[in-house]
């Protein structure tokens, strides 16, 4: 009598089949935040609910508890690492999601959905008391998750660091608090010195028009190798990037008024994650169902669309590349030449809005957004207080205070998706970029080199040799310690912004 499938065959089947829904998802969502009517947003949160309650379902069945132990039986303890990992991981997630209780995992969608549409009318309107009530709930909800999460992870952890896992495995508040010292320590005093510095001068009106913009953000991505085959580049209200499946990779930009540059910077920061993306180990989809074809973590992902927004696009090689460019599309050149040009791409002064900050600020709007995550978790702060709570804060942090709660609380959609966690993801890509950065400089020489060269095809071609491949096989610390031979650290990246604002300013490195 003939063998049935092996039970890994018969365990990638499902995979499959839970990745299609997942993608189905991740297509709903994506839609829903670029050409959806606002009037579809209820049907859309039942739609949502339906797909996350049957991935529940798929995801914690005692049939899928059962393939996962043959599938470990099956391969042996002399397996090859990769498949040990692979199952390694499933059997993590799996305890965690029969951790759950199904009815949350319906209710945890509908809300997301639910708060997404209410944040993008009440940021509209400046109301922060109509987003109030959504926040409330998706809270009460989070901390619902991670009490029932809380059982299935291997050490004790707070419920901020429970709902931080799936962006940053194994992260802890006290490992942040090390890493975050001495940002908070050094960057006021740079932004203090470049407050002070008399060669800075304020960023040139340029009225770029929006056809022109969208116009220079397609050149750019067809310069970086963007295949109208397998990419869409669509507009929304928050920049992001998606992927629906193994051969259909998205992202979004906007045109922001007033900010002729943000369109450009975002086009390259979200190109920077699709094309991490694009190069983890996925192969012909032989990989795509499995964790190991997955990134390790946001701040990896993060550092990697930081790279090329800041390491390149913000670089002074690229502005020489690209003045003319811009000048001859608009017909003048109101940055007075290419060091003009290169500053306004480097404002280098703080900002309200985190997305436009620049790279001194910008870490400094995570431990903002972090510290207030925990105390609205972990420390009962009223959400009707949190308006309040962000201008204090944000007056110490940056020396700045919003005169609205669009430009304050309301700027970000991750609240308002229950995405508590994510934050500190967006600090730790700046440092794992600069560190990362320095070892790809030991290897292919400066990277100013290579830009001037034209030459951004090498830092693709090792960045997808030495980090994209390694996908989930390790977590974001060891992926950086992997790559560049050293723990992470905050000093590489103090270092990198000492260096430019020295280049930017004419001023002595501290």
């Amino acid at each position: 009598m003939a063998s049935g499938p092996s039970a890994l065959t018969r365990l990638h089947g499902h995979l499959h089949e839970t990745r299609l829904l997942g993608s189905i998802s991740s297509a709903l969502y994506y839609d829903q935040n670029t050409v959806m009517p606002a009037a579809g947003a209820a049907w859309r949160g039942e739609q949502l609910a339906l797909l996350a309650a049957q991935m529940h379902a798929r995801q914690s069945s005692a049939a899928y508890a059962d393939l996962v132990a043959a599938a470990e039986v099956e391969l042996g303890a002399d397996a090859p690492p990769q498949r040990r990992r692979n199952l390694q991981l499933l059997r993590l997630e799996l305890g965690r999601q029969r951790c759950l209780d199904p009815a949350l995992v319906s209710a945890l969608a509908r809300a997301q959905s639910r708060g997404n549409a209410v944040w993008q009318d009440a940021r509209a309107r400046n109301d922060f008391a109509a987003f109030a009530p959504a926040l409330k709930e998706l809270i009460t909800l989070r901390r619902q998750q991670a009490s029932q999460l809380a059982a299935a992870e291997p050490v004790a952890r707070s419920p901020w660091e429970v709902l931080a896992q799936p962006f940053e495995p194994d992260i802890s508040k006290a490992r942040l608090e090390e890493l975050f010292i001495p940002l908070k320590t050094d960057l006021p005093a740079l932004l203090e010195r470049v407050a002070s510095a008399v060669a800075v001068p304020s960023e040139p009106s340029a009225a770029l028009p929006e056809a022109l913009q969208e116009q220079l953000c397609a050149e750019l991505l067809a310069s970086w190798g963007y295949n109208a085959e397998r990419c869409q580049r669509s507009r929304s209200a928050h920049p992001f990037s998606c992927t629906v499946g193994p051969q259909d990779f998205r992202i979004t930009t906007r045109v922001v008024p007033g900010q002729p540059l943000s369109a450009f910077l975002a086009t390259a920061h979200e190109w920077g994650h699709s094309l991490y993306e694009q190069g983890l180990p996925r192969g012909d989809d032989h990989w795509f169902p499995w964790p190991l074809g997955e990134a390790t973590s946001m701040g990896v992902h993060e550092s990697q669309s930081l790279f090329w927004e800041c390491r390149v696009a913000r670089s002074r090689a690229f502005a020489e590349r690209w003045h003319a460019r811009f000048g001859a599309a608009l017909g003048s050149d109101p940055w007075g030449g290419t060091l003009g040009f290169w500053r306004a791409l480097n404002p280098l002064r703080p900002g309200l809005i985190r997305v436009e900050a620049d790279e001194l600020s910008y870490c400094l709007h995570i431990v903002l957004r972090y510290e207030l995550e925990l105390a609205l978790l972990e420390q009962d702060l009223p959400v009707e207080e949190l308006p309040q709570q962000w201008n204090r804060r944000m007056g110490e942090l940056l020396g700045l205070t919003p005169t609205t709660d669009r430009d304050g609380c309301l700027q970000d959609i991750h609240w308002a998706e229950g995405l508590f966690g994510y934050f500190p993801s967006y600090a730790l890509g700046h440092l794992i970029s600069a560190q990362v950065a320095e070892t790809l400089e030991r290897t292919l020489g400066p990277i100013e080199a290579l830009i001037a060269a034209g030459d951004e095809s090498s830092l693709r071609a090792w960045l997808g040799q030495s980090v994209w491949p390694l996908g989930r096989s390790v977590n974001g610390e060891q992926l950086v310690e992997q790559v560049t031979g050293r723990p992470l650290s905050a000093e590489p990246f103090l270092a990198y912004l000492r260096g430019k604002v020295a280049s930017l300013t004419g001023m002595a490195t501290p």
